[in-house]
């Protein structure tokens, strides 16, 4: 379930988090503008180790972090003991369910600690007992109008004062919401280009994508396991033209372990 960035993501990153453009970099690391320019896309695999090793050393972070061995710039092993995890967490973290780097950007986020000392003021009951106070001073106030008020008098007053208590558990609520919804729509934003989010273009249409799918595979010669693997490339973004002879290879070694190639490929609704 980790959603790890590509090689070509942590280093657009890094230059982007240092407010560099690629001729300004290119000029600090010696490594030419259009290298840089290609190192962060997609498509371009040829990165060198001696580019690595550089921008690792320009940038201060560790090589395991830009070839996405690590997750960690740069605190390559960290002391467990350091950490004051419980046993409970570390089990948690070690079992491999969870998003472990969005809850890194979560608990990394600059509203983590608004949000935790939110969550602590509520759990550890701190304000309980100026809430309770705060209703009370109210409650006193509307027994005192109500003694004065002849029966059955509208008041405005009284009705704001009927509105004025304040419930603990629904207060903390739209606190803690709140909260929770400025850290998620920044987190959102961020991740709005990478490879790992929906696509914003609406040229992308997922009903004409199947149909383009159905008619490749209608005129494609290959066998049905073949068939699985070129499935497999069109949904996952990949031109199954350009790969090589090896990674089909192994991209068909890897379809015969999964679902799709249990059956034979639906032909229905063709005509």
């Amino acid at each position: 379930m980790n959603s790890l960035l590509t090689i070509q993501e942590r280093i657009k990153d890094l230059r982007v988090e240092n407010n560099l453009t690629l001729e300004q970099l290119a000029e600090k690391t010696g490594l030419s503008s259009s290298a840089l320019g290609n190192y962060e896309t997609n498509e371009y695999k040829d990165i060198s180790h001696f580019a690595i090793i550089k921008l690792a050393k320009f940038y201060g972070v560790t090589t395991d972090y830009l070839l996405g061995f690590s997750e960690t710039k740069k605190h390559s092993k960290a002391d467990i003991n350091s950490l004051r995890l419980s046993d409970e967490m570390i089990e948690l973290l070690q079992q491999g369910k969870m998003n472990i780097p969005l809850l890194c950007e979560l608990a990394t986020h600059k509203n983590f600690p608004k949000l935790l000392a939110d969550i602590e003021i509520y759990v550890n009951r701190f304000a309980s007992k100026m809430i309770g106070f705060l209703n009370s001073f109210v409650d006193a106030g509307r027994e005192q109008i109500l003694a004065k008020a002849k029966p059955l008098q509208p008041d405005n007053i009284l009705n704001l004062l009927s509105n004025m208590s304040i419930d603990e558990g629904n207060y903390f609520d739209r606190r803690i919401h709140d909260d929770v919804d400025a850290i998620i729509k920044d987190m959102r934003e961020t991740h709005k280009d990478r490879s790992e989010s929906a696509t914003d273009d609406p040229a992308y249409d997922p009903i004409s994508l199947m149909s383009e799918t159905l008619d490749e595979l209608a005129q494609f010669k290959g066998s049905q396991l073949e068939k699985a693997v070129m499935i497999f490339c069109k949904t996952n973004g990949i031109i199954y033209a350009k790969l090589t002879d090896e990674e089909k290879v192994w991209l068909t070694r890897i379809i015969k372990k999964t679902k799709i190639a249990k059956g034979p490929v639906s032909q229905r609704g063709r005509r």
